[in-house]
């Protein structure tokens, strides 16, 4: 079942810092062999600064360089930024103190939550300057998690009687409705306006959807018990989890394939899906430790870490570059960029540690580090 986020909960983790949003390894091991490495030295790394407070962290970038994410003010709120050439922009709020930006789309809109003059939490739309409320399906909550290249935003929102996924566009909020049960959540959509996630069924147990045109097609489960849709690319492939076990499926023209996994354990997350149908994730490999890896046509390949016994990656572009992030051998998380079988360590802003977040068609990736004065500052990272 689709809960939606306490406000108070909310207001407390809306900069996305927290330790419990990080990577944590299992028990601690001996480090083990690690893929081709190569050092930072051929990477310039840019602090994007703050909006005057001490914490910041970048969380997605589009094609022209643009970054968003989430900042401090000198005031301690937390705001919604866009950095683009430089310069760091506060997107103000809807009224009241907190907002954060989740996504943007190649033509610089920008969607995400924020505190209105009343308290509530909604979805906003900001573009040029204005930040637009999307409203709500008739509850006192919405989010927004998505937007296309059309400008059309998905997420979910309370209604009268629970929460329901929802489709934005041109003014307007749809209710995409259930599987039957009482509550869904939209998590992403692609260029063509379909929308993927997860209900609740008529039996109870949420499955992972396809919606389009619509019509809110179940995507089924691998074992019966619960599924969710993480992404979906232009081909219309969308990849999600299955439980009670942690397994991962890809599903494509009515087919859920399951993913495997690094070791014999069915432990496997997915995050990410490229226009190719790369996939990219996290899995329990055969001696214990989680590694980063790359499925593709049906083969997982393991991108091993950075020394560490902890790796995960998070963005993959339709280069087959992958963003991520693994403990090194000294034990703190660093960055890292995958290519073509070779993982290069991004280093940090001066600070112990580092975390990517996102990654453009350009190879550029964006996430958080440390300074050298311990604070954690949005991150761009260009590799040359």
């Amino acid at each position: 079942m689709v809960r939606p986020i306490a406000p108070a909960v909310l207001a407390v983790t809306l900069l996305g810092l927290t330790a419990c949003e990080r990577p944590t390894a299992p028990g601690a091991r001996d480090p083990l062999p690690t893929p081709n490495l190569s050092v930072a030295g051929n990477v310039t790394i840019t602090d994007l600064g703050t909006l005057g407070g001490e914490s910041s962290r970048a969380v997605a970038i589009n094609a022209r360089g643009q970054v968003v994410g989430v900042s401090q003010t000198a005031s301690g709120d937390a705001h919604a930024f866009v950095w683009d050439r430089g310069t760091m922009t506060d997107l103000g709020t809807l009224g009241g103190t907190i907002s954060r930006a989740v996504a943007i789309n190649d033509r610089g809109q920008v969607v995400g939550i924020s505190r209105t003059a009343s308290g509530e939490f909604h979805a906003f739309l900001w573009e040029r300057g204005t930040m637009t409320d999307l409203g709500t399906l008739g509850g006192g909550f919405s989010e927004a998690r998505d937007i296309n290249a059309r400008g059309q935003v998905v997420g979910f929102s309370q209604t009268g009687a629970g929460t329901h996924a929802f489709l934005w566009e041109a003014g307007t909020m749809t209710d995409l409705g259930t599987l039957g049960g009482l509550s869904s959540a939209a998590r992403a959509i692609n260029g063509r306006g379909q929308v993927v996630g997860s209900a609740g069924t008529a039996a109870g147990p949420d499955h992972a959807f396809l919606w389009e045109r619509g019509t809110m097609t179940d995507l089924g489960t691998l074992d019966g018990g619960r599924s969710t849709a993480v992404a979906i690319n232009e081909r219309g492939q969308v990849i999600g989890q299955g439980s009670p076990l942690l397994s991962a499926f890809l599903w494509e023209a009515g087919t859920m394939t399951d993913l495997g996994a690094l070791g014999p354990i069915p432990f496997t997350q997915v995050d990410a899906i490229n226009a190719r149908g790369q996939v990219v994730g996290w899995s329990r490999t055969a001696d214990g430790p989680i590694h980063a890896f790359l499925w593709e046509a049906g083969t997982m390949t393991d991108l091993g870490t950075l020394g560490g016994t902890f790796g995960r990656a998070v963005a993959i572009n339709a280069r087959g570059q992958v963003a991520g992030s693994s403990r090194t051998a000294d034990g703190p998380f660093h960055a890292f960029l995958w290519e073509a079988g070779t993982m290069t360590d991004l280093g940090t802003l001066g600070g112990e540690s580092s975390f990517a977040d996102a990654i453009n068609e350009r190879g550029q990736v964006v996430g958080s580090s440390t300074t050298a004065g311990g604070e954690q500052h949005a991150t761009l990272w260009t590799v040359r």
